[in-house]
């Protein structure tokens, strides 16, 4: 009889092919092994990028928000020491004008804090006699400014506060003193002349607002046949009670003697150097005199 051939008819055993198997399957297992380590590997890049990411990000945020943190103190320190400064300059400002006030109480200058700054109150006077007074209300802030005042229209409140309020307190308020207390003696000079000689004067007294313009008719001896003369009286400086221009004409008299010329040159010296209700008081006196020697 013949032996069994142990081969297949291919060639191959069965235990080639078991052996063939199973290396296919160990070759199947760790390419699948390698497959899922590298998904996990791919996975845990990710995972690793994203953790960096994370841990990169806040130090990224902390350092920009350090940088906008600097930039901000930056910008607000040169706004703040602005402010700071603007602060202190108008407490300077509010300190000086106290200090003004408490100075030159006496002289007619005087004032109260208020909410909003000072409230100045300019008493005026003349040859000692206390006239009108008026008040301004400071608002001290940057710029100052004049919040109320009782300040008369013809005074030229607003040129003097452009020249001098933001600059120099002190000279603003002895500039508006010198307008106020100039107006007020030339308009006490005016009054006393219209209530104290009106027995001199030959027609009604003219005067503007200002009282920087005057004319009037006068006669020195008002029961006699003489002459009136004619006065012009014109106070160019606005802060002064003595006029600057002085025109004196005698009415009727085209051909004078030389005694009454020197009669009318005498009164406008007279007018440009003395008040006017003095230089009429030295008239009434004169008259008097004359009147005593007569009878």
């Amino acid at each position: 009889m013949e032996q069994a051939n142990p081969l297949r008819p291919d060639g191959e055993s069965k235990g080639g092919v078991l052996a063939h198997l199973e290396r296919l399957e160990n070759q199947t297992s760790r390419s699948r092994k390698r497959s899922e380590a590298q998904a996990q590997e791919r996975v845990l890049g990710t995972k690793i990028q994203k953790l960096r990411h994370l841990r990169d990000d806040p130090r990224a945020a902390l350092w920009h928000r350090r940088g906008s943190v600097k930039a901000c103190i930056a910008n607000v320190e040169p706004n703040r020491t602005v402010e700071v400064n603007e602060q202190e300059a108008l407490e300077e400002k509010l300190e000086n004008v106290k200090a003004i006030l408490q100075a030159y109480h006496f002289t007619g200058l005087s004032g109260k804090l208020t909410s909003r700054g000072v409230c100045v109150c300019i008493n005026t006077a003349f040859e000692g006699n206390l006239l009108d007074s008026y008040f301004v209300d400071l608002v001290i802030q940057k710029p100052l400014r004049i919040h109320h005042h009782s300040v008369p229209v013809f005074i030229p409140l607003e040129e003097i506060a452009a020249k001098y309020l933001q600059t120099n307190i002190q000279h603003f308020l002895f500039s508006l003193c010198e307008y106020l207390n100039a107006y007020s003696g030339r308009k006490y000079q005016a009054d006393r002349l219209q209530s104290d000689f009106a027995a001199l004067l030959t027609g009604p007294l003219q005067r503007n607002p200002l009282c920087n313009l005057l004319s009037f008719t006068y006669k020195l001896d008002p029961g006699g046949q003489s002459f009136p003369f004619c006065a012009r009286l014109l106070y160019k400086d606005l802060t002064a009670t003595l006029p600057t221009d002085v025109t004196v004409t005698c009415q009727g008299g085209e051909a004078l003697s030389t005694s009454w010329e020197e009669q009318r040159a005498s009164h406008e010296t007279l007018f440009c150097t003395k008040p006017l209700h003095q230089v009429f008081a030295s008239f009434a006196r004169r008259e008097k005199l004359e009147m005593s020697l007569v009878s």
